[in-house]
């Protein structure tokens, strides 16, 4: 199943208190980047984050889901509807996350 537009724009409103959060749309899903890095994606409208030391240490309790067939488990994001929140955690997971790959 694939991700309704509706919910990226949602994700990304409550992200917009963050500078520079972007996304490309990726086989029916969306990757989310936060000032040029990968900090996770929507998929199946689901927001998934990487599973970086910060973001475990703030969501000790976290699911961790499959994004789609084959690829590495990351954290399911439950409090979707809390901006500070989001806002905290991008921020708290953006210096463990790797430098974007040159072309």
């Amino acid at each position: 199943m694939a991700s309704s537009k509706e919910y990226l724009d949602f994700i990304l409103e409550q992200l917009s208190g963050l500078d520079d959060i972007s996304y490309r749309a990726m086989m029916g899903e969306y990757i989310l980047y936060y000032r040029g890095k990968i900090v996770g994606g929507i998929y199946d409208d689901r927001f998934l984050v990487k599973p970086t030391k910060a973001a475990v240490t703030m969501m000790p309790d976290a699911d961790t889901e499959l994004p789609y067939d084959g690829a590495k488990e990351m954290l399911l994001v439950d409090d979707v509807d809390n901006r500070d929140f989001l806002r905290e955690l991008l921020d708290a997971m953006y210096a463990e996350l790797p430098a974007p790959k040159r072309k």
